[in-house]
Formats: structure tokens, C-alpha cells, sequence
């Protein structure tokens, strides 16, 4: 999830580098938001827009839009990495087990609409967990009740040949501290450890964390302030053609080591790498 001020305006951010973004969708707990869809993954680009409905957050719930408003008033960039679970009651139950959340399933649903204007029916059922070490940065799986209605093939297609997300990247000072958290949160109990940080393999694609000097190493980018803990960085995007990634993205990427960077400054506080390159 990608948290903004200005939604129409990072709608455009993505849209000008050969993304296909989705009309804006409105959460009956204030926020509003845009989805730039990939088979069975997608970026979710978040912002305020009806403060007023914000609720607060309660004993073992998740205030959506308090976290949003919070996150966004020190600075916009990822937000949130949403995993596919095992079903919201069981995640949240596993949750719980580890230690590492005791919130209840939040179920809500909302509007959507097909290409043609249609309105259909999407809802989802989450489960929340929590890195204390990594306070601005939300976790949670997603159960999808209409997948049908929220998929679409469509949306899927995109200018820059972009096929899907390989990965994303994470930023903290001792990547190692987070370890215990990501293995219970994602279920793999495997993973690498190397110079660089730590890497974890999920059926979705990889789930890494670096620290500042190898973030800057990897991607010639400044990495996002980690004083106040662990923060997601990057999304890496895989290419399908590599030659129409470099058509669409023209001047805004960086090249580096085979892979197309585009810095946060030009994706309101989001690093995007396309490789395949």
C-alpha cells in the first residue's frame, strides 16, 4: 500500500510510467483509493479523503484510515504489505499464537466498478499483525469474498510491460531483528541471510530487508528514515518487455546493475525497480 496526499496526482505519477490505473474507490472509514492490479497481486495507492469519517482505533482493532492519516502526516510512501493468507480467522488466529498480533478480523465491503461502469460488490476480511520495531509500517493478510468482481484481466495490462511484483524491500537499521516477526507473519519459516540483509521466498514473490548502506548499494537511492524503526522501501516490479519499460519510463530511471530505478522523489516517497532489463 502506497499512502499520499494527493491521490489523483500519484494516480498520474504511476500513469506516466506506463501503468493502467483504476478509478478512484472510496472506504466508508475516510480514505480513498487507486489500484494499479497485476495477476493476483496488486499496489494500492491510499489517501484521506473524508477526514471526518475517520473512526478511532479500539482495543484489538485497527483503525484503517488513523493509521493512514497518522503515516502521512510525517511523510507519504509504503505504508502497509498485505500477504495472501489462509483465510482471515485462521490467519488472525495464527497471528495471536505467535505473539505477534491479538486483534480481531476486521470485515468490510465496498463498491467497485467493472471497465464498461458497471457496479459490483467487492468485500474482504482482514487480519492485522504488528512489528513493534517497525511502528510505521502495517501488516495484514487479505481474504477476498468476491474475487470475481475485483479481478480483472483488464486492468492487468500495462503499458511499461510490467507482468507483475517480484518483491518488495524493507529498510531497517539490523535487519535480523526483524526475522522472527516476518517468518510468523508470511508462514515460510525458511530464509536466506547474507551480506546485504535477509530475503524470504513467499509464493507471491520475495519479502526483503536491507540495511540503509546495502539499500543505497542496490538501488542508488536514499533509503526512507528508519529512526523510528523498519520501513518498506521498494517495490520490484518484473518485466515482461524490458524494451517497452524503457520506452515508458524514459528519463524518470536511473539504470543500475540491469535494473530501472525510479527514485522516491518522483513517486510521492516510493522507490519502484523494474528489472528484467
Amino acid at each position: 500500500m502506497h499512502a499520499v496526499h494527493d491521490l489523483d496526482a500519484a494516480g498520474e505519477a504511476y500513469a506516466r510510467l506506463g501503468f493502467t490505473v483504476g478509478a478512484r474507490n472510496r472506504h466508508p472509514w475516510g480514505t480513498h483509493n487507486r489500484i494499479v492490479q497485476f495477476p493476483g497481486v496488486f499496489i494500492e495507492l491510499l489517501a484521506i479523503g473524508e477526514p471526518d469519517l475517520i473512526p478511532p482505533a479500539k482495543p484489538r482493532s485497527v483503525s484503517f484510515g488513523a493509521f493512514t492519516r497518522e503515516f502521512i502526516a510525517r511523510h507519504e510512501g509504503l505504508s502497509m504489505l498485505v500477504l495472501e493468507g489462509k483465510g482471515a480467522a485462521a490467519d488472525a488466529a495464527a497471528f495471536r499464537a505467535a505473539g505477534i498480533g491479538d486483534f480481531d478480523v476486521f470485515d468490510f465491503e465496498r463498491a467497485g466498478k467493472r471497465p464498461d461502469g458497471t457496479s459490483v460488490k467487492v468485500a474482504f476480511s482482514l487480519a492485522f499483525a504488528q512489528d513493534r520495531r517497525a511502528p510505521d509500517t502495517g501488516f495484514f493478510t487479505c481474504q477476498q469474498h468476491y474475487p470475481e468482481n475485483f479481478w480483472n484481466p483488464a486492468f492487468q495490462i500495462h503499458a511499461n510491460g510490467v507482468s507483475g511484483v517480484a518483491g518488495v524491500v524493507f529498510v531497517a537499521d539490523n535487519p535480523a531483528d526483524h526475522h522472527v516477526f516476518l517468518k510468523a507473519f508470511s508462514g515460510v519459516s525458511d530464509l536466506q541471510s547474507t551480506s546485504a540483509g535477509i530475503t524470504i521466498e513467499t509464493p507471491r514473490g520475495e519479502i526483503q530487508v536491507m540495511d540503509p548502506a546495502a539499500y543505497r548499494l542496490h538501488f542508488a537511492v536514499e533509503p526512507p528514515d528508519v529512526a523510528r524503526g523498519m520501513r518498506l522501501a521498494a517495490i520490484r516490479c518484473a518485466l515482461r518487455d524490458p524494451a517497452a519499460a524503457k520506452a515508458a519510463l524514459g528519463g524518470n530511471a536511473g539504470e543500475l546493475r540491469g535494473k530501472l530505478v525510479v527514485a522516491p522523489a518522483a513517486m510521492h516517497g516510493a522507490t519502484l525497480v523494474f528489472e528484467g532489463t
